[in-house]
């Protein structure tokens, strides 16, 4: 079907895959919406781990990143991608293309939407891109738990979009997990029958190097805010393990000095408790204690070289 199906198919010789039933059914479901609509939560909660970071800051996820959820009927991939918008700098041009690639390498897409306020112009936007494809569309309003009493105007913006795509809707708390299992079911509607793509028990294919990393991006957005937005990249330089610890060591690049005082703080205060947040979510990610070692260097203007990207691990999906 796609190169997802491509970029899995090395795994079939090292490990073994059950047989399923005739009916069993399964495919790739692409998470798709503005940034910070409740993507990465809604992922994590679908999945029942955390793989995915969330934050208040936008568009925090860059990587298209895979949460895998397997049921005794169906075993559904989920691709998280960056949140469309207008892009600012080369980083923006690659995350925004990748989402878009992501509606037409999916078996359904879930267009996500924040149900706490009207339809806008980045929802419509996005309609519009996804009325030009054949992949079947489900909108999911989300954030029904923050509706005012009187949501009705708000639900009707959403269905006067999803009318003109003639698209199923549904409603859901990705916070309070309210509605999740009516996505889950409405998902599996639309998935054709298929084997079992990943082992039963994995969550994500993508390796704890990355998770990590990502686990340290998190901890900076949420204690930085806006000081620091998104010019940071996170890479993991060292793993060693050994019976009794897990010691990792990462660089966090930025793009000034400025930007490095502020990760390293007064004393190395702020540098500190971004490691010890860091390493509790990590340690949570392994089921084990970990020592880490966080490192600031500065790459200036690393979002707009297309070479400083690649080597960050940031690329055009095939």
């Amino acid at each position: 079907m796609t190169s997802i199906q491509d970029d899995i198919s090395s795994l079939s010789g090292e490990v073994l895959i059950p047989q399923v039933p005739p009916e069993f059914k399964s495919g790739f479901i692409g998470i798709i919406g503005r940034p910070n609509v409740g993507k990465s939560t809604l992922m994590n909660q679908l999945v029942g781990q955390k793989i995915a970071i969330t934050s208040p800051v936008a568009q925090t996820t860059r990587n298209r990143l895979r949460g895998i959820l397997t049921t005794p009927e169906a075993q559904l991939i989920f691709v998280d991608t960056p949140g469309i918008h207008k892009p600012h700098h080369q980083l923006g041009e690659v995350l925004v293309k990748n989402a878009k690639i992501a509606i037409e390498s999916v078996d359904v897409v879930l267009f996500v939407v924040d149900g706490s306020t009207t339809c806008g112009a980045g929802d419509r936007y996005i309609g519009s891109l996804l009325e030009r494809t054949s992949t079947p569309v489900i909108l999911g309003i989300n954030k029904i738990d923050s509706q005012p009493s009187d949501s009705g105007l708000i639900d009707e913006s959403y269905l006067e979009l999803a009318q003109s795509g003639q698209w199923e809707t549904t409603r859901f708390s990705a916070k309070t997990r309210d509605g999740l299992l009516e996505v889950q079911n409405l998902l599996i509607e639309h998935l054709e029958t298929g084997p079992l793509y990943y082992p039963p028990d994995l969550v994500t294919d993508q390796p704890e190097r990355f998770i990590m990393g990502e686990l340290i991006r998190e901890q900076i957005l949420l204690l930085t805010r806006e000081e620091v937005p998104h010019s940071v990249a996170i890479a993991i330089d060292k793993v060693e393990e050994t019976p009794t610890i897990t010691r990792v060591l990462a660089t966090i690049n930025v793009e000034r000095d400025s930007q490095k005082g502020i990760l390293i703080g007064k004393g190395g205060g702020m540098l500190k408790s971004i490691g010890s947040a860091a390493r509790q979510q990590i340690q949570k990610l392994i089921a084990g204690k970990v020592y880490l070692e966080l490192f600031v260097r500065v790459q200036a203007k690393w979002r707009h070289s297309r070479v400083r990207l690649a080597e960050l691990g940031y690329r055009v999906e095939e």
